[in-house]
């Protein structure tokens, strides 16, 4: 097949450190040159693929801000649109906005929704539901009033990440600092369990920052590290006893969470979202209600054996088994004909 991978160009294409879509569409990418597809990734110029690169914005745009994203996420959807002839198949994990070029094109294309951010983006969905074709990234994320061709969880490269037999006695919290993600909450709940907490992530909510997280951070029982590339997110998340996961809003996923298991260490996530396709209580980690319970978990974690979590991945949530799943759907679609929904 020849396939266009759309990827955002917030970041680079994988990125260096923060960037979950990116993240996905590099693995999507590789993979699928791996199995022989012809595969164009449009991304920013600085990306790194073995996938042929088509590039119109030079960098990220949360990593240079002299560029205007209206202006780079205009001319970067385009220029996929350009070479639709190209392609059997486009595959967009760029949100909403290239959905309104699809109905000039008789390309298929395949979304993934990688989450609402709002409510209010639900028109253009809507609008393009009986042209385009949805994926879902959880079977809790979907909206009722879509039709989806699929649910593909993501997948991770577990080659890069260490499985550790054992681990510190410290909790760990990655993900974006904002309330949606519960950082004060994992502050509290480590400070009732008494253990030290590691936190990382890129500050998306400064003022949140300033105000609930910062004043806590004492390079004792509360460290902040910043936002961590693979490397150091490999060993972050393998040497904690858990992973907190205290969100505040229904998870359309949760990369942490897998990542976390890869490493053989369990979760304690409040069970909103995905969480409870992800996480199995009392297997690999707890699905708790609130601080309270996630405390009494805290005191548990002995019952959970770190081999278990990461044989959980090894079965479920593997690159590999991600791109078979999006092959799996890009056939169906080529077998429904150019330009029906699905």
């Amino acid at each position: 097949m020849r396939i266009g991978i759309l990827a955002p160009i917030a970041w680079r294409t994988p990125p260096r450190h923060y960037g979950p879509w990116e993240r996905v569409a590099s693995l999507l990418a590789e993979g699928l040159v791996q199995h022989g597809h012809e595969v164009t990734l449009f991304a920013t110029g600085d990306s790194e693929t073995s996938a042929k690169l088509h590039a119109v914005c030079p960098r990220g745009y949360e990593e240079d801000r002299s560029l205007d994203p209206k202006v780079w996420e205009s001319l970067h959807i385009a220029s996929a649109f350009e070479r639709a002839q190209d392609f059997d198949l486009i595959h967009n994990n760029f949100d909403f906005l290239p959905l309104t070029y699809s109905g000039l094109v008789a390309t298929p294309v395949v979304t993934t929704i990688h989450g609402f951010s709002s409510p209010r983006i639900l028109p253009v969905y809507r609008r393009y539901n009986e042209r385009c074709h949805y994926v879902s990234i959880s079977n809790a994320d979907r909206d009722p009033s879509l039709t989806y061709v699929a649910t593909v969880y993501h997948g991770i490269d577990i080659e890069n990440f260490t499985f550790r037999a054992s681990a510190g006695d410290h909790l760990v919290f990655l993900g974006r600092i904002h309330p949606d993600k519960g950082t004060s909450e994992a502050i509290e709940i480590a400070r009732r369990t008494g253990r030290r907490l590691i936190i990382a992530g890129i500050i998306q909510d400064e003022a949140y920052f300033e105000s609930e997280v910062k004043p806590h951070i004492d390079g004792k029982t509360v460290e902040y590290v910043g936002s961590v590339g693979p490397a150091e997110r490999d060993a972050l998340l393998g040497g904690g006893a858990a992973l907190l996961h205290p969100i505040l809003f229904d998870e359309p996923f949760g990369l942490s969470v897998i990542e976390a298991m890869a490493c053989g260490t369990p979760v304690i996530a409040f069970s909103r979202g995905s969480m409870p396709e992800l996480v199995r209580d009392g297997e690999n980690g707890f699905l708790v209600r609130d601080v309270e319970e996630a405390v009494r978990a805290a005191g548990r974690l002995s019952e959970i054996a770190r081999g278990r979590c990461r044989r959980f991945v090894e079965e479920r949530f593997t690159s590999s088994r991600m791109v078979d799943d999006y092959v799996a759907v890009y056939e169906r679609v080529l077998a429904l004909g150019r330009g029906v929904g699905g």
